[in-house]
């Protein structure tokens, strides 16, 4: 790929990574234990697809934006990955029922986040970071208030979101239905992916722009007709909140 250095140094440099590690391991760390050792405790296998898929983003996405590498957020994402599942063992969670299904969907989410982050820092240069983390902070607003309030959200907005992808595709490979369960949604990741790489190489030209928007609601429509296993309900008995009817 191109090279993504920088004109000018990064913005707020410490605040950068300070959010890199903030998003991508202590806010998901946290809400393990919360969920864990909270008033009404409950298995982290049902809810850990959605935990686990912002850390990667946050991982991923900030951490590529703000070095303005690909490799580096992949790095960093994949190092939160497995930060997360070593925590979330060390709480008693079981062991992977299918590790390779869920090492292929943390890979490929892991790939797609950290694209998104590095179009960020290609076009908004040294402050692409905070870009970044926006959008992480927007997208892991609409999957926690899907987790606690499933109804409350209408299904066409999930099916537009790069995260709620990730946690069906790591949700299923945690439950133990596999990678054939999850394959839209994984190739809505990767077609993204590669969509949004292909705007980054060729900028600052734009028109690019209209076939990663074309990608993204294809692969949406993708998910919308081929949608995978169901996400778990069960934050909603944990935060006492009732689901609202439609």
């Amino acid at each position: 790929m191109k090279s993504l250095l920088r004109a000018q140094p990064l913005a707020w440099p410490s605040l950068a990574w300070l959010s890199v590690a903030l998003a991508g391991v202590v806010a998901p760390a946290f809400a393990m234990l919360l969920l864990v050792c909270g008033p009404a405790p409950t298995s982290l296998t049902l809810v850990g697809g959605p935990i686990l898929a912002v850390g990667l983003m946050g991982a991923a996405m900030i951490g590529s934006a703000a070095a303005g590498r690909l490799w580096i957020g992949i790095f960093l994402a994949l190092l939160s990955g497995a930060v997360l599942i070593m925590l979330a063992r060390a709480l008693d969670v079981p062991p992977l029922i299918h590790p390779f299904s869920t090492g292929l969907a943390v890979i490929i989410a892991s790939i797609s986040f950290a694209a998104r982050g590095t179009l960020f820092a290609r076009s908004a240069s040294d402050k692409g970071w905070l870009i970044a983390v926006s959008v992480v902070a927007g997208e892991a607003a609409i999957l926690a208030t899907a987790l606690a309030l499933p109804d409350a959200l209408p299904d066409w907005l999930l099916v537009l979101l790069p995260a709620q992808w990730a946690s069906v595709a790591i949700q299923t490979a945690l439950t133990g239905t596999g990678t054939g369960a999850a394959s839209s949604v994984l190739l809505a990741l990767a077609g993204t992916a590669a969509a949004t790489l292909l705007v980054a190489w060729l900028w600052p030209r734009r028109w690019p722009y209209l076939l990663m928007f074309a990608a993204w609601l294809g692969f949406s429509a993708l998910v919308w007709h081929r949608p995978g296993p169901p996400m778990p309900h069960v934050v909603v008995a944990i935060a006492g909140v009732p689901a609202i009817p439609r």
